[in-house]
């Protein structure tokens, strides 16, 4: 067999990779930044022009995208065009939300499964603060939707399963208009903020027990009674 001469990789395409492998890896979730290019350029030990042109490769992939003064994104690996489509479906047909709240039961019941068998401690010490803050947050009835949503990432992100991951965040991006009117017309009350926070605190505790069929059932617990709250507010429009 004749050889071929090697060639030395650029190093542009070097750290293209590791980053690369990072994102499928699932450290970092759609929607979130990479450290900044100075961080980058440390961490690597190279020069900003081999940053970025690592960061063009990446972005022609269609695995980051930069914003002009916000950094470089990671993007979903779900096609952006349908998550549109989504929303769009939602917005106009609200009764698709309770459809899609139908997958979610499925989806995320299974991903807490997993999460119990695989989260490593510093998952776990990501839920337990956010959970912490959920409970701060009760004291003066402040919404906790952002860390609710952040909560349920956190746990598909300790799947380890990149494909859970970015198929959830894809379904909450979809879902954040008509869950946020959920939030201000059904969840109201002290009482209400006192359920879901027991709810939660119920899932993280079985996955730090690593109990994955008692995480499975709380995490559909929890997205039944959700799905019994949405009806509430289509009812209340």
């Amino acid at each position: 067999m004749p050889f071929t001469p090697v060639r030395p990789k650029k190093i542009s395409s070097q750290i293209a990779d590791q980053i690369r492998e990072s994102i499928l890896a699932g450290e970092y979730a759609p929607g979130e930044r990479l450290p900044p290019e100075r961080e980058l350029i440390s961490a690597f030990g190279v020069s900003r022009p081999s940053v970025r042109e690592a960061l063009n490769l990446l972005a022609a992939m269609g695995l980051v995208e930069s914003n002009q003064g916000g950094g470089t994104v990671v993007r979903s690996l779900i096609d952006s065009q349908q998550g549109k489509a989504l929303r769009d479906l939602i917005r106009t047909t609200l009764d698709r939300a309770i459809e899609v709240i139908e997958v979610r039961k499925g989806m995320e019941s299974w991903a807490a499964f997993f999460a119990a068998q695989r989260a490593l401690p510093q998952d776990i010490h990501r839920m337990e603060e956010i959970l912490y803050r959920m409970e701060e947050n009760l004291v003066d009835l402040q919404s906790s939707e952002d860390l609710d949503a952040g909560l349920h990432l956190c746990i598909a992100r300790a799947t380890h399963n990149v494909i859970w991951l970015h198929m959830i965040q894809s379904l909450f991006e979809a879902m954040k208009e008509f869950q946020g009117g959920v939030w201000r017309v059904v969840y109201r009350t002290k009482k209400d903020y006192r359920l879901l926070y027991k709810h939660h605190a119920a899932i993280v505790a079985a996955i730090c027990d690593r109990d994955a069929d008692g995480a499975r059932q709380a995490m559909l617990n929890h997205l039944i009674f959700a799905e019994q709250r949405s009806y509430e507010y289509l009812a209340n429009l």
